[in-house]
């Protein structure tokens, strides 16, 4: 069949729209141009590419699963400077492959996505961006990530503080925090990174912890020049490695998804170092998790333990009532007097597509068929929303490996789709309501044996207690799930009826 070429820009577009330039949105691009296939778009609400690694730039920034699996098997980097990539350089590389296979010929910056609504007698999706522009597709793809939208407590009286606040995820750079005091709300992934950061320049620290974290050593140190120069001289060299991070970590799968005893020798290795870092038994004591671990996010750092070890960092576990202009209130009456406060709150990560609205066939509202919680087959495709693939969808996160290796394997299934789709008579294809039922059903089985179940208080869990993220299993068998498109799981609707 002929290449659909793009069309001009302003109401009408491409065959192709694709939400975000994570490392979603650019693989899904990248594969495109590598099929031959230029009839896309990328919509991206900010002004740069980056997605999360955009974002995210606050002091420490790294990625916690290792520089070579972290990234593209197809786009290798030889140099990566540490085991574990900091912020800068993973964007850096994402900038690099777009401009590798010119992709910002193809991206609309600025332009939010606010709705999209298909159109059951053309086959199409239009989707409208609150910059005031509509754009029309035959194939919507979101790849927005489930850790995009920043999360803020519900505590009253935040918006009356006088003093500087911000989110991790919008970090104020503009702000010097040296010589001030500071609270932190929230100890979760981003602060076990930024508060080693600050704690040297800050007056004191006040920590607000409703919880412990279960942290273990981060086995990350520079490469050598000489590793460096193996990896670029011997590409096989840098594909063993690769393979080694990867099955080693596939390995753990199993401590997370079905024997939950195993994750104890880390709990073991997590109180041995508290000990010998911590020298305060009641500090200790407050950071001590009270919940299973792996139960939530399990990190890895070498000097949060001694950033918090510090003498002007105080570990506040009593619950904040309230924040007035100049301090943060705790439910015992004291108040703690601060300059700044910064939220360490993570983010909505059970909401996925939420703001934007996405209505399907016969008015179906997308948030409306996700009220008890979000689903898609293979984490992939919603029965009702015809065309639309969605990228790190519901349960598709994992606690063991990498996200990356997840998107290549949903990449591949809808490069089958968008394949399907060039045929004329076609006019959409629609996940069938039994396929999409039964394999959630599995889904909810299987997690019944995850850690993530163990009774704490995650994002991996939304309110009604069922586990909408994680996928519960090997991720080569999430790639052998994906690995072939069964047209019988679909209802094919011929373009005369479209």
């Amino acid at each position: 069949m002929a290449e659909k070429q793009p069309e001009s820009w302003g109401s009408a577009t491409p065959h192709i729209v694709i939400i975000g330039t994570g490392f979603g949105g650019l693989g899904m691009a990248m594969q495109l141009k590598r099929a031959g296939i230029h009839s896309f778009t990328l919509l991206e609400k900010a002004s740069s590419i980056g997605g999360t690694w955009r974002d995210n730039t606050y002091p420490g920034a790294a990625c916690d699963v290792q520089s070579h699996l972290y990234s593209y098997s197809f786009e290798p980097k030889s140099d990566w400077s540490r085991k574990f990539g900091l912020q800068p350089e993973i964007r850096s590389y994402m900038e690099r492959c777009a401009a590798r296979y010119g992709l910002r010929d193809h991206i609309r910056f600025n332009q939010e996505v606010e709705s999209a609504s298909f159109d059951k007698a053309t086959g199409t999706w239009t989707i409208r961006t609150r910059a005031g522009e509509t754009f029309r597709a035959r194939v919507l793809i979101s790849a927005v990530g489930q850790l995009n939208q920043p999360a803020y407590p519900r505590i009253k009286g935040i918006e009356t503080f006088k003093g500087e606040a911000f989110h991790s995820a919008r970090w104020n750079h503009d702000v010097d925090l040296t010589g001030k005091s500071v609270a932190v709300i929230g100890t979760g992934a981003s602060a076990i990174q930024f508060v080693p950061q600050i704690v040297p320049r800050v007056k004191e620290l006040k920590l607000f912890q409703r919880s412990g974290a279960w942290v273990i050593p981060k086995p990350d140190r520079p490469f050598t020049g000489f590793e460096q120069r193996l990896f670029e001289s011997l590409p096989i060299a840098d594909r063993l490695y690769r393979g080694l991070i990867y099955w080693k970590n596939e390995a753990r799968a199993l401590a997370f998804t079905r024997f939950g005893g195993l994750l104890e020798a880390w709990a073991w290795q997590s109180r041995r170092v508290m000990k010998r870092q911590i020298r305060d038994p009641e500090k200790r004591r407050k950071l001590t998790p009270n919940y299973k671990i792996g139960c939530k996010r399990l990190l890895i750092s070498n000097d949060w333990f001694p950033a918090v070890n510090e003498d002007h960092v105080d570990v506040i576990t009593d619950a904040i009532d309230h924040v007035d202009e100049t301090a943060v209130v705790t439910a015992d009456g004291t108040r703690h007097e601060v300059d700044a406060i910064i939220y360490g709150t993570g983010f909505k990560a059970t909401d996925f597509l939420t703001p934007m609205t996405i209505t399907g066939l016969d008015g179906q509202d997308l948030n409306a068929a996700w009220k008890d919680g979000a689903e898609a087959y293979k984490g992939i495709s919603v029965s009702g929303f015809p065309n639309l693939f969605l990228l790190y969808g519901p349960n598709t996160n994992l606690a063991h490996s990498s996200i990356i290796f997840m998107l290549e394997s949903q990449i591949r299934y809808v490069m089958q789709c968008i394949r399907m789709l060039e045929d004329p008579g076609l006019g959409y294809m629609d996940v069938k309501a039994e396929p999409q039922a039964a394999f959630s059903q599995r889904m909810q089985r299987q997690l019944r044996r995850s850690v993530w179940v163990a009774g704490c208080d995650s994002w991996y869990v939304n309110d009604a207690g069922k586990v909408v993220n994680n996928w519960p299993g090997f991720t080569f068998t999430y790639r052998m799930t994906t690995g072939k498109l069964d047209p019988r799981d679909y209802e094919l609707a011929p373009a005369s009826a479209a």
